[in-house]
């Protein structure tokens, strides 16, 4: 299948998330750019007249916060930067509302914390918010909610947001718009043959080192961090493209068909919403060790975990509390919800299933981790 092929497959997309990077959104100084932000929406309003549904996952909080303070330097501490969110969070979704009315537009926003899509009811509403906004017309405008993130329960950075929200509403399509032209072999600063990698069908270690090396000034949102992204949208059966955003037109010709940066392309088989949720919503709180036994049965079987084939327990975790499945090379191999707390787990371990109750003296359940509660890699 050509190339081309995949990015006419593009054009079909009718729920469109774009992400918008604070370098695209923010001057050196840290202030807004208002002349770009007027272009892009007026991309994106032509998108929604012709019929799409568009979702804005938006940064700029803190950049508009340094503007209206007239901040000199952009802040460095934690309460700092959360006083300039909260500054210039109305101010930002102020200049949205006035940018789409324009075209006559409404917009909506939605402030996320890490723990809003942790928790699973909050997810569900978050969902449903979103939902109802689209169906009624509504533009929603999503960030992360940076008054109140700290590191415990922030994304880190919004192409983690952007993902997620495009698994959470199940999207097609996730044009993530960044300061560079795509992923490339190798870094295109320091090596003028490297190449632009226009399709990613699969990600793998090599995709991963390349995104190492494509980029030397990004930490936070660089292109790392929008593969960890890539991973969760096209698991999710979401399209990601990274594409420049300084030229607004490559939104045009992305949903045209055109080849425009780099497309990692949606599994076929993808996670369904709850496996989703605990793959991704959840930050995991420990790991659990597993035999080579357990580590085929779950990986080829579509098995549950039993205690017979944990080997070790790290870290201090609840019953209830997501953890990393690892073999004993360390690698992870899957991720899941566990049924028993981890000095629990540590006094099961190598057991059969109907050993546990002589040892807990409760009735529990037969499995560490159900099939259905599990995520493999």
């Amino acid at each position: 299948m050509s190339d081309i092929y995949h990015y006419r497959e593009i054009t079909s997309s009718k729920t469109v998330v774009v992400k918008l990077g604070t370098r695209l959104l923010t001057h050196e100084n840290g202030k807004l750019n208002l002349e770009y932000m007027q272009e892009i929406i007026k991309k994106l309003a032509g998108i929604k007249d012709r019929g799409r549904q568009v979702i804005l996952v938006s940064s700029g909080a803190v950049g508009a916060g340094i503007g209206k303070m007239e901040m000199k330097h952009k802040p460095s501490s934690t309460p700092e930067k959360q006083a300039s969110a909260a500054v210039g969070q109305g101010l930002l979704v102020q200049y949205y509302e006035n940018f789409f009315a324009q075209y006559h537009h409404i917009v909506a926003q939605i402030l996320l914390t890490r723990a809003d899509l942790m928790d699973r009811q909050r997810y569900i509403n978050a969902s449903n918010t979103i939902f109802t906004l689209l169906k009624w017309g509504v533009i929603p405008v999503i960030n992360e909610n940076d008054t109140v993130s700290v590191e415990e329960i922030e994304f880190g950075d919004n192409d983690l947001l952007a993902a997620l929200v495009s698994g959470l509403i199940d999207a097609e399509l996730l044009i993530n718009l960044t300061d560079i032209e795509g992923l490339y072999n190798d870094n295109p600063q320091y090596n003028k043959n490297a190449e632009l990698i226009p399709v990613v069908e699969k990600i793998t270690p090599e995709i991963k080192k390349w995104a190492g090396s494509s980029s030397s000034n990004f930490s936070t949102g660089g292109m790392q961090a929008k593969i960890r992204a890539a991973e969760i949208a096209v698991n999710s059966g979401v399209n990601m493209i990274v594409a420049s955003g300084h030229d607004v037109e490559n939104i045009s010709r992305i949903l045209n068909g055109e080849p425009v940066g780099t497309l990692f392309l949606a599994q076929e088989n993808y996670l369904c919403r709850r496996k989703r949720w605990i793959a991704y919503g959840r930050v995991p709180q420990g790991a659990l060790v597993v035999d080579e036994g357990a580590r085929n049965a779950l990986v080829s079987g579509n098995k549950s975990l039993l205690p017979v084939g944990v080997v070790e327990v790290k870290g201090n975790f609840e019953q209830g509390d997501l953890v990393y499945i690892n073999d004993q090379e360390g690698r992870e191999i899957g991720r899941g919800l566990v049924n028993f707390n981890s000095n629990e787990i540590s006094q099961i371990l190598n057991l059969s299933s109907r050993e546990i109750y002589d040892i807990l003296d409760r009735h529990a359940e037969e499995e560490v981790v159900h099939r259905d509660n599990m995520v493999i890699n």
